[in-house]
């Protein structure tokens, strides 16, 4: 098997003397979706946060590619090839849909988006993927339309686009169906399966039917520790995880 393409060992994240994410350890695949659950309080934000750069790391080895980043500022980490997306939606809300998208394909060092001195074939290059993941995310109609206009399901699938238009090694996403309708997590959950054939998913959601139906490899926390990992397979007949957390949810047949 080749190495992870992020590979996390002994994390921590202190607070003082609350220790929010105790030694947890994580393998990311290349080209898999791997969910991390569990119930509020767990610690998956918080270590979303740690791996991502968000907050600084107490203990612990993070590597990309097996290069160590656990002390790299997040937007270092956005060059060796992380991105995420938040709960809440993070966009230009004044700038059309293609030009945010535009604005995320043209690098990945924020200050690369703002050089207005950058050549016209690498801004022709930026329009091209703009255009590419328009199609890409089911935005074309709305291409022009102000970010702040749109949908809160188009707004999450266009914050998406945007992390993914740096061609990132691996993709962080906190919650990205949350406050969806029915049309837009199926929507969603189309994108997030599709991402899998560029870069790996980390994912962090509470709707279980899409965790176990597009997760590659599942890891549950408990008070800031690994109770299990594995796949859903594993995680569904899993008795701890049945009983500390998803009950009939994971143990139900398909409708």
């Amino acid at each position: 098997m080749s190495a992870p393409i992020l590979q996390a060992t002994g994390v921590v994240k202190r607070y003082g003397k609350f220790t929010a994410v105790a030694g947890v350890s994580l393998a990311i695949e290349a080209n898999t979706v791997h969910s991390v659950i569990g119930p509020n309080g767990a610690g998956k934000t918080t270590l979303f946060h740690v791996l991502t750069g968000t907050v600084p790391i107490t203990e612990g080895s993070i590597r990309i590619d097996g290069e160590e980043i656990a002390h790299l500022p997040d937007y270092l980490r956005v060059a060796k090839g992380l991105a995420r997306s938040f709960q809440v939606t993070s966009l230009f809300p004044n700038l059309s849909v293609r030009e945010n998208l535009r604005l995320a394909a043209q690098g990945r060092a924020p200050r690369e988006a703002l050089r207005f001195w950058r050549s016209p074939e690498s801004l022709v290059a930026a329009g091209d993927k703009a255009q590419a993941l328009l199609a890409r995310l089911n935005l074309g109609a709305v291409a022009e339309r102000p970010a702040g206009a749109l949908s809160h399901g188009q707004q999450r699938r266009l914050e998406i686009g945007m992390a993914i238009g740096a061609d990132p090694k691996v993709i962080f996403l906190d919650e990205p169906t949350s406050g969806m309708g029915i049309d837009d997590i199926g929507e969603m959950k189309q994108l997030i399966h599709g991402l899998r054939s560029a870069c790996a998913v980390v994912l962090i959601e509470h709707n279980m039917d899409i965790v176990m139906d597009i997760s590659d490899m599942i890891t549950v926390m408990q008070l800031g520790q690994v109770l299990v990992q594995g796949t859903p397979q594993a995680i569904r007949s899993d008795e701890r995880v049945r009983r500390a957390y998803l009950g009939s949810m994971i143990t139900g047949g398909a409708a």
